[in-house]
């Protein structure tokens, strides 16, 4: 991912909020916020025809040094491109991009709703850990966050 893809990124993401079941943000950052929030070595988008079909980025679940091989994915798809691999494809290619850079353990904390995501990590090795209830609200409702977890094959064995 460059930074000339951010505005590309943003409105998929902001699409994906528009759905309700995809974050509990209700804004998208500017580039500066995202490219802060993000690791700068795995962030990858999926072009089709030189248009933005889909990204994935991590991000570090803590500024502690004991858990710097521990991040958490985002994975969004163009409704326009949805069903068609896209997702597989980026979640597997981070993945590998992640155990390059050393990370041993992948988190993702899915809305319950949002089943296909949840079906998605599961087919690229991820296990459901549990749901954590009424972790958050979105527009004033309680909502559940399934907690997944893909640990590595090869790094911190």
């Amino acid at each position: 991912m460059l930074p000339e893809h951010y505005p590309q990124v943003k409105a998929i993401y902001e699409l994906g909020m528009a759905t309700n079941n995809a974050t509990l943000e209700t804004k998208a950052p500017d580039w500066e916020e995202w490219d802060a929030k993000y690791m700068k070595s795995c962030r990858l988008v999926a072009l089709q025809n030189g248009v933005v079909a889909g990204w994935a980025a991590l991000t570090a679940v803590s500024g502690r040094c004991v858990y710097a091989g521990v991040a958490e994915d985002s994975v969004y798809i163009h409704p326009d491109f949805k069903g068609q691999g896209i997702g597989k494809l980026l979640l597997q290619k981070l993945v590998l991009a992640s155990e390059q850079e050393g990370i041993w353990t992948l988190q993702a904390g899915i809305l319950n709703e949002n089943k296909a995501s949840i079906k998605l990590h599961e087919q690229c090795g991820f296990r459901i850990l549990g749901v954590r209830e009424r972790l958050g609200q979105l527009h004033g409702q309680w909502r559940d966050i399934c907690l997944m977890e893909r640990r590595s094959n090869v790094v911190g064995v």
